[in-house]
């Protein structure tokens, strides 16, 4: 009991905090959702103090739970929402503005500016990423302009920003550190993968004062510790990674080829790349896997903005369900023949489209359908999504996927991953521990505080609960895929005057 790893995973609607063992097990979790803020059509918002009143919640339940003393954990590891932005003060850690989601699209028209003056080509080469409204930088210029005073404030070097990470380590800490870590540092438009630096030529191109940046620190890495007062003792926290990235640690993808694809509030496919970046071709990302004792790892991503998004807005919105868990059943019954498609664009469309524009449709209905078919269709939109992510990697000359790894709060549903299994054509791998993103970053706290000696050690951990293997025709698969690219091309065109 005295090798207990507490990992963070503060994720786009709840946070929760899980204490692992050495071999991954898990002793206790706790979680806590919190409040979704749509101010205006494609904005997202998170109060960021709720973020951390709920992180320092669970942390403080989990370890109650566990019957374990504070002292006795050996090291913290957060992982985050990545892309979400926050700004504070930095003297008071006052924040002064809601957090601003990954999934905001209200940068949307700024990066359209950026795309015609022709700026993308070198966004792309420094960073990996896409202009786009999903990344950092446009929220964190957006909030210099339109926060009153904040600009000057920054200018001055009063202000911090970070992402969720960043914020709860500078929280933890009690105000005395900013830092983040590579994985993140990668998803904001303003870091150099490839130096490994903060971009000063990107700074000035999102006119961005240098003094806002946190430092940029390994995967697994000596980041603080926390103010003794919140727990009882001061606990070191030794990790951080984006939630994708902590999830392919967890999956153990440690071989370049290897894919994981994490079933959250998004859908997010990544592939293990190795000491190369590999440049997409088809509109997909290249970004920092993870970075340990300086060495990187980079990755091919492919994100999806709406997975399980989709099954909350059949139970908050539509009120088709009380629980995520009636999805199974209700899918079961419905009619695999009635050529219902639903398209969750609520905030756009992720890859490979990276059409913010574009909105949500359901097509299809006829006086047949009933609740059974949209909720279905609801859960195969992840399917078909995850089928356009495998689809690029393979254009991109990606070697053809033997096996994927899935993980999330979506896989515990056994409908779900036999469809996936189906329209992908290949064996889908649901693991023992499918919280596999809270598991990561506690395989990578581990590693700093010398639990765990290398990656293979971890690896040797993985064990797989079920492989599912395609039940479906290819006639049957092509069909049905078919049905799914021309409602995304309806959706698309409901914007393009063309």
């Amino acid at each position: 009991m005295t090798e207990c790893l507490l990992a963070i995973d503060q994720g786009t609607t709840s946070s929760r905090a899980i204490l692992f063992d050495r071999l991954g097990h898990p002793l206790a979790t706790s979680q806590q959702e919190f409040t979704q803020y749509f101010p205006h059509d494609g904005w997202v918002e998170h109060d960021g103090e709720q973020i951390w009143q709920s992180t320092l919640s669970v942390c403080r339940q989990a370890i109650r739970d566990s019957g374990i003393s504070p002292g006795q954990i050996a090291g913290i590891g957060i992982t985050n929402q990545r892309e979400t932005t926050l700004l504070w003060d930095a003297c008071t850690g006052e924040l002064l503005h809601r957090a601003i989601v990954w999934q905001d699209r209200r940068t949307a028209d700024f990066c359209e500016q950026l795309r015609r003056a022709g700026h993308e080509p070198l966004i792309s080469e420094r960073t990996g990423l896409l202009i786009d409204p999903y990344f950092s930088g446009t929220k964190l210029r957006w909030l210099l302009d339109n926060v009153p005073d904040a600009r000057q404030r920054a200018e001055r070097g009063e202000l911090r920003f970070g992402t969720v990470d960043c914020f709860l380590l500078w929280r933890l800490s009690g105000g005395k550190v900013h830092r983040t870590d590579a994985s993140n540092a990668s998803r904001t438009l303003l870091f150099n993968i490839h130096s490994q630096q903060w971009d000063p030529d990107l700074l000035q191109l999102l006119d961005i004062p240098a003094s806002l940046l946190p430092e940029v620190m390994d995967c697994a890495a000596h980041f603080g510790e926390t103010d003794p007062e919140l727990f009882g003792s001061a606990i070191p926290i030794c990790a951080m990674a984006g939630d994708q990235q902590a999830a392919l640690v967890g999956q153990a993808c440690f071989s370049p080829g290897m894919v994981k694809s994490t079933y959250g509030t998004g859908c997010f496919m990544v592939m293990n790349t190795g000491s190369q970046p590999v440049t997409s071709s088809n509109r997909l990302l290249t970004t920092v896997a993870y970075r340990l004792d300086g060495q990187v790892t980079y990755a091919l991503e492919g994100s999806i903005f709406v997975a399980g998004a989709a099954v909350q807005w059949l139970r908050d919105g539509l009120k088709l369900i009380q629980h995520a868990g009636e999805t199974e059943a209700l899918a079961q019954q419905a009619d695999e023949h009635s050529g219902v498609y639903l398209v969750p664009a609520f905030t756009g469309l992720g890859a490979p489209y990276w059409d913010p524009q574009a909105r949500g449709a359901i097509f299809g209905l006829t006086r047949d359908t009933g609740i059974a078919e949209i909720v279905s269709a609801g859960l195969q939109s992840v399917c078909f999504q995850t089928r356009d992510l495998l689809e690029a990697m393979t254009a991109d000359g990606a070697h053809a996927t033997a096996a994927l790894r899935v993980d999330g709060g979506m896989v515990v549903n056994n409908w779900v991953v036999q469809s996936l299994a189906n329209i992908l054509g290949v064996p889908v791998e649901r693991p023992q521990i499918t919280e596999t993103t809270a598991l990561g970053v506690a395989y990578l706290a581990g590693l700093q505080c010398g639990l765990f000696d290398s990656l293979e050690q971890i690896a040797a951990h993985w064990r797989c609960q079920h492989s599912f293997s395609p039940q479906m025709d290819a006639e049957r698969r092509e069909s049905l895929y078919q049905g799914w690219r021309e409602a995304v091309q309806r959706v698309r065109s409901q914007h393009d005057p063309a």
